[in-house]
């Protein structure tokens, strides 16, 4: 039977397990309950019992949920190994009267499902055990499954991987926590900006002071803060912090009008900076003020403001260094002194990006398994979020090939509300991952050959 038509025999079941899997609601965030988190590993090694893997292990480190870490032998000594990876836990659903039904009630929509986290990360997990039900949980190579509970929130897994490389040794992986730029279009994803965070904060004096009185001569710290921000942009919006790298964007993207809906960009008005979107989403910087301290517009008094502070998200090239692009623009704004006022600038926390190589033989398979998933030509393009663990997981085994796809797509509204991923990508996410076990495993042995 064609790998195909043995894909379409179980996407039933697939989809009635992906329905059980996202009713769970495990939020691995502190103040939500963990009980639902264990629910969801449980269901998950239960799963992969049922798709034949017999060795699942339970991975505990401080404050973490449990890393689940499976192992399927290879059918011979000589077949190469890949690594599969996914995550369990999903994003809080926000505001859940934006969400047109209940988000841990899976409820189909034209397609496809509708559920918090059903794209991020829940379907990708049954996208491997699709695989394996597909080979009878014998697969032309061997497997180590890494499936972790808290990777929305962050943990110590992040770090883990190179401190015991012999569990996480692989010649290929599969980061299935991504997708195709939009639906039908085959991707593989060749970067991962960086990220880093910085607090700027600003205190001028010892308490409000009556702003008919004072104003005018008082600093005002808002004032100087604002002034401060503006300078991280040019006139254009492009980032004006110095060192900064922007390299050309060579690979697919988006068009403005597919952008401008996916953001929900208001009608009227424009998108910031210049040159292509593919250089200000993927291989050029972007600096994001995510939060300000300062006086509620509602509970204004008249009095010029003695304090404020604004938490800035610094995202970077993936070949930058993260400490070197942290303290770029560390030093840009300790550099300023808006009306002479000294400014106090905290670095946060960092995360490097990563750009895995395109030129090796699990790359080439993976063209082939995209073509026979989707019917169509492969495309590439790079990702603006971060995925910390990867690095983790390179580090451990650094010989080994990483490729990023999977059967989420750009419109699938992950982190937002309505959720939802289409069955057409979750069918061709499970044969093109099917089809790459055994396309690499030809070119090993045709390599070992050689």
């Amino acid at each position: 039977m064609e790998l195909s038509e043995r894909v379409d025999g179980l996407m039933d079941g697939l989809v009635a397990d992906l329905e059980r899997l996202t009713a769970i609601p495990s939020i691995a965030f502190p103040g939500f309950p963990a009980e639902p988190v264990q629910q969801a590993h449980d269901l998950v090694v239960e799963l992969l019992h049922g798709a034949g893997v017999q060795r699942v292990e339970r991975l505990d480190l401080p404050g973490t949920a449990p890393v689940i870490v499976a192992e399927v032998p290879p059918p011979t000594p000589d077949a190469p190994t890949v690594l599969l990876y996914g995550h369990y836990d999903v994003q809080p659903p926000g505001d859940e009267s934006l969400w047109l039904s209940p988000p841990f009630a899976p409820t189909p929509v034209e397609g496809g499902l509708r559920a918090r986290g059903v794209a991020d990360d829940k379907a990708n997990i049954l996208v491997h055990l699709g695989v394996l039900r597909a080979y009878g949980g014998v697969p032309p190579v061997g497997l180590t499954i890494v499936l972790e509970g808290q990777e929305e929130y962050g943990s110590a897994f992040d770090d883990h991987p190179p401190t015991d490389p012999a569990r996480f040794a692989c010649d290929a992986m599969v980061i299935a926590d991504l997708g195709n730029l939009r639906p039908g279009s085959p991707t593989l994803t060749t970067g991962l900006r960086g990220a880093a965070e910085v607090v700027v904060e600003v205190r001028t004096l010892a308490e409000p002071r009556h702003s008919g009185e004072f104003g005018g001569a008082a600093p005002d710290a808002l004032l100087a803060l604002l002034k401060a921000l503006a300078t991280l942009h040019d006139v254009h919006g492009d980032v004006a912090v110095e060192g900064l790298r922007r390299d050309a964007w060579t690979g697919a993207g988006y068009t403005e009008d597919e952008f401008r809906a996916l953001a929900g960009v208001e009608d009227g008005v424009p998108l910031i900076g210049s040159g292509s979107l593919g250089e200000r989403l993927w291989s050029g910087p972007a600096i994001t003020v995510v939060g300000i301290d300062a006086p509620s517009v509602d509970h204004a008094a008249s009095a010029v403001v003695p304090y404020a502070r604004a938490k800035l998200n610094l995202r970077f090239h993936p070949e930058q260094d993260p400490r070197r692009a942290q303290d770029l623009l560390v030093t840009h704004l300790e550099s300023l002194r808006p009306f002479g006022i000294p400014l106090t600038v905290t670095p946060g926390d960092t995360g490097p990006g990563f750009e895995p190589a395109t030129d090796g033989p699990a790359y080439r398979a993976a063209l082939t398994a995209l073509r026979e998933g989707w019917g169509s030509e492969p495309s590439y393009v790079a990702s603006g979020g971060s995925i910390p663990l990867v690095n983790g997981l390179a580090r451990a085994a650094p010989d080994a090939e990483v490729l990023l796809f999977g059967a989420q797509d750009s419109m699938c509204n992950l982190h937002a509300p309505n959720e939802r991923v289409l069955f057409s990508e979750l069918r061709s996410a499970v044969i093109a991952e099917a089809a790459f076990l055994r396309e690499f495993a030809a070119s090993h042995r045709k390599g070992d050959a050689a």
